[in-house]
């Protein structure tokens, strides 16, 4: 009969080297590269309308692909650094 230690060490590495594989998987992945105008909204908690807003007064910079309005991640992580609150910028 197997030592049933052998076989629960074993296990035990396993786990420990699929939980130091995702500790050392990179966040950015996870995110997409271009948002929609709606997925933006949710981010950001305001409307749809308000996200077409900030793109007509050039707080957002969006490229349109077809009908679709597309929202890079990097222009608005950027655009939140630079103000701290879109909702509430004063014109």
């Amino acid at each position: 009969m197997n030592n049933p230690f052998e076989a629960i060490n074993l296990r035990l590495s396993n786990i420990e080297t699929l939980l130091l594989d995702i500790k050392h998987k990179p966040i950015e992945e996870e995110k997409s590269e271009n948002l929609t105008v709606k997925e933006t909204a949710e981010v950001l908690k305001v409307s749809k309308q308000s996200i077409h807003s900030y793109i007509k007064k050039g707080f957002l910079p969006a490229q349109k692909m077809g009908r679709i309005l597309l929202i890079k991640r990097t222009d608005l992580d950027n655009a939140l650094k630079e103000v701290k609150s879109l909702k509430y910028k004063r014109f």
